[in-house]
C-alpha cells in the first residue's frame, strides 16, 4: 500500500450484485473449474501466474486465470462495476481502507469458518494484518504481503553536515536536531521533507505520541485527544517552526521522493514499497533505519493486501482453496523472489531483505513487533477525504492545528456514527 491510498478511495457506496448473480468463475466440462484471479501490479503479474501454476499441480480439477488490471485506481473502478454486476473475480487482492465497505455490504466471503475448519494456521502471519482483515469476529481476508515505514536518510548530505548517522536509538528530538543543522536553505537543501501523508508520517507520529486515529471498537475519532494532536504538531513544527523541510506547496509541486533522490532533502519517513526505487536511484549514497521512537513508544503503521473470496463466486470451495494456497509457504517463498514485496508469512521476509544486499532492509522487519494496524473503518472514505483537506491545511500552516484536529474529529465522529 501507498501514500496514494486515499486518493484512490471510491466516494460512492458499493453496490453489491443481487442474490443469484454469478461470478466470472466458470465451470467447465468434464467437473474441471476455472477460477478468475484478480490482480493490478503487473510486475507481480509473473510470480502470480507461476504460484496458480504451481497450485494446479497439487489440484488437477481447477484452472486459475489471472486478471491484470494494471493500475490500481484503474483496478478499483472495473472491480466496483464488475461486483455491481455480479461478475468480480472469484479471487482478488484487496487492501486495508476498502474491506470495511466491501464486507459490510456482502461482497466479500466470511473466512473465519473455514480456517477454523481446515485448521489454517492464520498465526503465520502478523497479527496487526489478521487483524486489519478482521470485522464484527470475522476474518475476510488472508494476508499477502505487508509494509511497513522507515527512515531514509543521505549519507553523503550527512557527511557533508557532519552530522551522525541515524540508528535504532533515534528519538524524536534526534529527528529535529539534525534536521535543523542538515538544512541549508541558501542551496535548496533541507533536512527532512514532510509532506502530509498520513502512512507514511503523521499516523505513525500520532501513535508514538500515545495516540490514536480512530478507537479499537471503530465508534470514535482520536484525532481531537491531545496526545494525537502532539504527534501532528511534531510535523507542523519542523515545516512552520524549524524551517526544516521544504513548505506543503513546494512538497506538492515536487515529488518528495523525487527531492530525496536527487539530494535535496537528507532525511524522509517512506515504505518499504519504495525500497526498490531507491536501489535502484544512480548516484544516491542512501540507507535506512527503524523510525525514531516518539515521547511515549516505538509505533509504526503496517499495511498489506489480502487475498479475498467473491460473496456470489459460482465456486466458493474451490475459491478458499487457492487462498489457502496463497497463503502458504510455497507460494510466499515465489511471491518473495520478486523482490517488489515482503511476504506476509513469517520466515520468508529475509528473502524480500537480500534482494537488495545494499541496504539495511532489515530494519522494516524488526518494526513488526511495535506495528499498529492501518486505521480503517467501515466506510474508510467518508472521512479519510475530508482528514486529507484538513491536514494539509494544518501542515501548511494555512489553519490553526488544534481547531483542524477539532473539526475533523466532530466529522469523523459523525460520519463512524452512521456507519
Amino acid at each position: 500500500m501507498t501514500r496514494k491510498v486515499w486518493a484512490l478511495l471510491c466516494a460512492g457506496a458499493l453496490v453489491t450484485a443481487a442474490a443469484g448473480c454469478s461470478s466470472s468463475g466458470s465451470g467447465d466440462s468434464g467437473g474441471k473449474v476455472t477460477l478468475s484471479y484478480g490482480i493490478w501490479d503487473k510486475n507481480q503479474k509473473p510470480a502470480m501466474e507461476k504460484i496458480a501454476q504451481e497450485f494446479g499441480k497439487t489440484h488437477p480439477g481447477i484452472t486459475v486465470k489471472v486478471e491484470l488490471t494494471p493500475g490500481s485506481k484503474d483496478y478499483w473502478t472495473k472491480l466496483q462495476t464488475s461486483a455491481a454486476g455480479g461478475s468480480a473475480p472469484d479471487v482478488f487482492w484487496m487492501n486495508g481502507p476498502r474491506v470495511g465497505l466491501w464486507a459490510s455490504q456482502g461482497a466479500l466471503l466470511p473466512l473465519s469458518d473455514r480456517i477454523a475448519k481446515d485448521g489454517f494456521d492464520t498465526t503465520k502471519f502478523p497479527e496487526s494484518l489478521n487483524s486489519l482483515y478482521t470485522l464484527g469476529g470475522k476474518q475476510y481476508g488472508v494476508p499477502k504481503d505487508f509494509d511497513t515505514i522507515g527512515l531514509w536518510y543521505n549519507k553523503n548530505l550527512f557527511d557533508k553536515a557532519g552530522v551522525k548517522y541515524p540508528d535504532a536509538s533515534w528519538t524524536w528530538d534526534d529527528v529535529r536536531t539534525a534536521a535543523k543543522k542538515l538544512t541549508d536553505s541558501g542551496k535548496g537543501v533541507y533536512g527532512i521533507a514532510a509532506p502530509a501523508w498520513s502512512q507514511e508520517l503523521y499516523y505513525n507520529t500520532i501513535y508514538q505520541a500515545g495516540g490514536y486515529v480512530i478507537s479499537p471498537d471503530g465508534k470514535k475519532s482520536g484525532f481531537d485527544d491531545p496526545a494525537s494532536i502532539e504527534g501532528l504538531r511534531f510535523w507542523v513544527d519542523i515545516i512552520n517552526k524549524d524551517k526544516s523541510s521544504p513548505t506543503i506547496q513546494q512538497l506538492e509541486d515536487t515529488d518528495p521522493i523525487q527531492m530525496f533522490q536527487n539530494g535535496k532533502t537528507a532525511m524522509f519517513y517512506d515504505g518499504s514499497y519504495d525500497a526498490i526505487a531507491y536501489n535502484q536511484t544512480e548516484g544516491l549514497n542512501a540507507d535506512v533505519v527503524p523510525l525514531p521512537a516518539g515521547p511515549k513508544k516505538k509505533a509504526v503503521i503496517i499495511h498489506g493486501l489480502a487475498n479475498v473470496v467473491y460473496a456470489k463466486s459460482k465456486h466458493p470451495d474451490e475459491a478458499w482453496e487457492f487462498v489457502k494456497f496463497l497463503g502458504g509457504e510455497q507460494a510466499n517463498k515465489i511471491q518473495a523472489e520478486t523482490g517488489t514485496v515482503i511476504p506476509a508469512y513469517n520466515g520468508l521476509q529475509d528473502t524480500w531483505v537480500k534482494s537488495m544486499p545494499k541496504l539495511k532492509l532489515q530494519s522494516y522487519i524488526d518494526q513488526v513487533p511495535d506495528a499498529v494496524p492501518y486505521p480503517r473503518s467501515m466506510n474508510t472514505s467518508v472521512w479519510s477525504t475530508k482528514e486529507t483537506e484538513l491536514i494539509a491545511q494544518a501542515f501548511a500552516g494555512t489553519k490553526d492545528l488544534d481547531a483542524t484536529a477539532k473539526e475533523l474529529a466532530a466529522f469523523m465522529n459523525d460520519a463512524l456514527a452512521k456507519e
